[in-house]
């Protein structure tokens, strides 16, 4: 029967547990499987970003003392961002523990690290939960807290700069030719940088109102993906040269993108998009490259049990903020 001394083993580390958590896991989300955010780590827990007109760019951290990076002409500023601290904790008692006996080929320490990984588990999935939500606020130009209304950060307010809005006036206008429109809006924004194609992020409202659209439902009814329509109004799918795709991220009944909303986002643009991440605030951790989770393990008063933590650490964010076009009904 195991006990609780069995946490002083060192496969409850913060080292393995850290591995653990970062282990490969089922995508979480639409904009992860997308893959549309380079992940990096960072020794600090604060980026500065240096905005060049509209064009945003991390500037490389460096040791205290170190020379820093030339700033060359007047309109170049240097603005700080806060990585996101993000906790969840659990309890595993020493009830939970001492209850696991040895059985067959698996021991007791098997046994307890089961217990262990699936709150993690649980915790990690809540923490990808949360990267996806800021993603989409990244993506939006406005990243929120968990309560949906407290801002965390506005980047065109921290900038200096205006969203570019354009309305596809559903069943008066050609869908086509505002689809046109919107890419031109995109492609003056990024400047000389050249995408590889754009994909519009759609709400459930907007959706059902550009399916429904007679220019986009009868060239889309005549191509190969129409059994698909027909099955799944929710396939995604190419006019106009822009693939669009009905975003579904949400918790309880709020949703991530508004029901009339689309945002168009160019895709194969370089570092457009970044996921930086700060090193945990453990002493283990302190100038380490941060990672995207930790775990790590602490004893109750009296030897109870264990409590326990996941935590991130990170900043979201898009660097060309005006490239992103907010699209609505």
């Amino acid at each position: 029967m195991a006990d609780i001394s069995i946490f002083e083993d060192e496969a409850f580390s913060v080292t393995s547990l850290v591995a653990t958590i970062n282990e490969e896991h089922p995508v979480p989300g639409q904009l992860a499987a997308m893959g549309l955010f380079n992940e990096e780590g960072s020794i600090t827990t604060v980026q500065q970003i240096e905005k060049d007109g509209d064009v945003l760019a991390l500037v490389p951290s460096a040791s205290r003392g170190a020379p820093g990076s030339v700033v060359i002409g007047s309109k170049r500023t240097l603005i700080p961002f806060n990585n996101v601290h993000l906790p969840q904790q659990f309890t595993i008692t020493a009830d939970e523990i001492q209850g696991i006996r040895a059985a067959g080929s698996r021991t007791e320490l098997q046994g307890v690290q089961d217990v262990v990984n699936a709150r993690i588990e649980k915790a990690r999935k809540q923490l990808e939960l949360t990267h996806e939500f800021q993603r989409i606020g990244a993506i939006k130009g406005l990243i929120v807290d968990a309560d949906g209304t407290t801002p965390l950060a506005d980047l065109f307010q921290r900038f200096g700069i205006t969203q570019q809005t354009l309305a596809m006036e559903f069943g008066t206008a050609d869908v086509s030719a505002k689809a046109g429109i919107a890419l031109d809006m995109q492609d003056d924004a990024l400047g000389t940088v050249t995408g590889t194609g754009a994909i519009a992020l759609c709400g459930s409202t907007f959706w059902a109102k550009l399916i429904a659209d007679k220019s986009v439902k009868d060239v889309y009814l005549q191509s190969t993906k129409a059994d698909s329509l027909l099955g799944d109004r929710r396939q995604a799918f190419t006019f106009g040269g822009v693939l669009w795709v009905r975003y579904r991220g949400k918790v309880g009944s709020t949703a991530f993108v508004g029901d009339g909303e689309a945002y168009l986002v160019p895709e194969g643009v370089e570092d457009l998009f970044k996921s930086i991440f700060a090193p945990a605030n453990y002493m283990e951790t302190v100038n380490t490259l941060g990672v995207p989770h930790y775990a790590k393990l602490d004893r109750l008063p009296f030897d109870k049990g264990v409590i326990g933590e996941a935590q991130s650490n990170p900043l979201h964010i898009c660097t060309r903020p005006r490239a992103v076009i907010k699209l609505t009904v």
